[in-house]
């Protein structure tokens, strides 16, 4: 069956979303990772995915126009296949672009008529979604591919408000709110907390008491609703059970004969165990192998006077505790961090340059600027400046890699890459190249703490052109970092270190900063990457340079 595709909650303040590209046309092929439009925001320009297969049938909002979130902006499916029905009840917020057009690629040969069992579901469907709106997984960020369920607000049968937050969802870079934008009642929830959905995925149902919410998950291939109280109590039948008595294995000394394993017997021998004193997890009580590794005597009694002749034996030693691991769930973040990398490390040839840089000078302006200074600059805050200003003179370091050709950016946005509990992310200063130390101090500054507090939004850590990695306030003093894509290089800065240099034929000690930069050798050459850190090391040894 034909699937629609809506218009994606794109961030936390948008309503609706201008097209500003369609890249797929009426009668196209589209795979599930193909990118079908780019989506004008209140915030930036990102890219939607539609995440079905099929052939572009109906494109329902104009490139320059507008949607509402959630609205209809697409229809993929067989060639010549009846969509009609998914738009009846439906506002799409603009007028059809290319039904015309999709008449056209139908009207070839016909398709034969549809079974009446089919159109009668079509027909439920169609009724259905009259009187209910359907709750997707929104793509939240321009990496996501699913989002995990935190939290719901709202359970079935409450009242739903258009401008409620329903549920709160992780994705690979922040947990985020989902408004449903639908008044009515809650009548279907397709995700249990703490489980994950695809974009696109269906993830609540919203409309009026009594609609046949089946109807419109058999049209998505989805699992049938359960009635209210199942979905409000998922977990009885798991409590109940978790509740149920374990079997109790204190039978091995019944009767006086100790039930064990031959095995076991001649471990707890060798050990010096007592076998009376272990308590049997196999059938009936049965003392096995892993019952005598795993014994723990209890406190041993007073010891007993011996002969002064005969010297005590030595006690067998007995493992305070046992092997064991634990298994940490990925999360989003870490899972698109591995995917990432892992392309980038081994699909971008990488060339590492390294270069020591005399932060003496540096040292003296950052105590001078901080003393009038309305925020505090850090090292990685000038760092930051001097990349831009270095990018600036640069420009084939701030380019990206696009496949059959190279794009070099025209603005300088510096990914400042920030360590957070659920793994790495990289929040983006943008036009950095433009603005003063403080303005970078102070912009850097709220997007770390928005990261740690899992608050930022997409127009926070995408747009990158340039990535710096700094690891030198954690005591490293050099390393080298993986490219950040789509960037062509990133710059990994170590602490700053009291070494021994010679300096016109004298030795003394400087504080030095080493740099590695990590470059795609298919975007950037080893001489242009030579030439920007030649350049960015003239700047951090000179500051008063980038203030002119």
């Amino acid at each position: 069956m034909a699937e629609v595709i809506r218009m994606p909650l794109l961030s936390d303040t948008m309503t609706e979303g201008v097209i500003a590209e369609w890249h797929k046309k009426v009668g196209d092929q589209v795979k599930a990772d193909d990118v079908i439009a780019e989506v004008e925001t209140d915030k930036a320009t990102m890219e939607v995915m539609g995440y079905v297969e099929g052939t572009l049938l109906y494109i329902g909002v104009e490139k320059g126009k507008a949607a509402k979130v959630n609205g209809i902006i697409a229809i993929v499916g067989k060639p010549g296949e009846d969509y009609k029905p998914l738009l009846e009840g439906e506002n799409t917020g603009a007028a059809p672009a290319a039904a015309p057009a999709a008449a056209e690629k139908a009207a070839a040969p016909q398709a034969a008529p549809a079974p009446a069992a089919n159109t009668a579901d079509t027909a439920a469907t169609a009724e259905a979604l009259k009187n209910a709106t359907v709750i997707r997984m929104p793509l939240l960020s321009d990496t996501m591919t699913e989002g995990k369920i935190v939290a719901w607000n709202k359970k079935v049968g409450d009242t739903v408000k258009s401008d409620d937050v329903l549920a709160e969802v992780e994705t690979d870079k922040a947990t985020m709110e989902v408004i449903g934008y639908a008044d009515g009642t809650l009548l279907y929830i397709g995700v249990k907390e703490g489980d994950a959905a695809k974009v696109n995925g269906i993830i609540a149902i919203v409309g009026k008491q009594g609609t046949n919410v089946d109807a419109i998950l058999a049209a998505e291939g989805a699992a049938p609703a359960q009635p209210a109280a199942a979905q409000a109590a998922p977990a009885t039948n798991g409590a109940a059970a978790a509740a149920a008595p374990a079997p109790v294995a204190e039978e091995s000394n019944k009767d006086g004969r100790v039930k064990a394993s031959p095995l076991a017997k001649k471990l707890a021998e060798e050990k010096g165990i007592d076998i009376q004193q272990v308590t049997g997890s196999g059938d009936g009580g049965r003392i096995v192998k892993k019952d005598v590794d795993n014994y723990v005597p209890a406190a041993a009694p007073a010891a007993q006077s011996a002969p002064a002749a005969s010297a005590p034996a030595a006690a067998p030693f007995v493992p305070a505790g046992q092997e064991g691991y634990t298994d940490t769930p990925l999360t989003k973040m870490r899972q698109v961090i591995a995917k990432r990398l892992s392309e980038s490390k081994f699909n971008a040839p990488h060339f590492y340059l390294k270069i020591d840089v005399n932060m003496d000078k540096a040292m003296d302006a950052r105590k001078a600027i901080n003393e009038i200074s309305p925020v505090k600059i850090s090292f990685n805050d000038m760092v930051i400046k001097a990349c831009a200003l270095s990018l600036r003179l640069h420009p084939d370091v701030n380019s990206s890699w696009m496949g059959d050709f190279i794009r070099h950016n025209q603005h300088v946005h510096i990914g400042s890459a920030v360590a957070i509990e659920d793994g790495l992310i990289v929040p983006v200063i943008r036009f950095a190249d433009q603005k003063t130390l403080s303005q970078i101090a102070a912009e850097a500054k709220g997007l770390y703490d928005k990261a740690k507090n899992k608050k930022l939004q997409p127009q926070d850590f995408s747009g990158n052109t340039f990535t710096v990695s700094n690891l030198g306030m954690l005591g490293i003093d050099e390393f080298t970092a993986i490219i950040n894509p789509p960037d062509s290089a990133i710059l990994a800065v170590g602490g700053i270190k009291e070494t021994a240099i010679v300096e016109k034929g004298q030795v003394k000690i400087a504080n030095i900063m080493k740099l590695t930069l990590s470059c795609d050798h298919r975007s950037v050459d080893g001489a242009v990457g030579a030439r920007f850190l030649a350049t960015l090391k003239g700047y951090l040894e000179n500051p008063v340079t980038m203030l002119v």
